[in-house]
């Protein structure tokens, strides 16, 4: 058996690392950091992080 490992559910206390906001989106990295960004933010460095081959979850 494996494990999976889990991350938790974004809460209104995560805030976007760009402006402050609300994170309604995680970039995992592939070094294992992780950015939380508001939708604006999200959708605005969505291309650049999937060049970085980073997995970006919606919550």
């Amino acid at each position: 058996m494996s494990a999976t490992l889990t991350r938790p559910k974004l809460t209104a206390a995560d805030r976007c690392d760009r402006c402050g906001a609300a994170a309604q989106a995680r970039a995992v990295l592939r070094t294992g950091g992780e950015l939380l960004f508001c939708g604006h933010h999200a959708r605005e460095y969505k291309s650049k992080l999937q060049e970085q081959e980073a997995d970006l979850q919606h919550d």
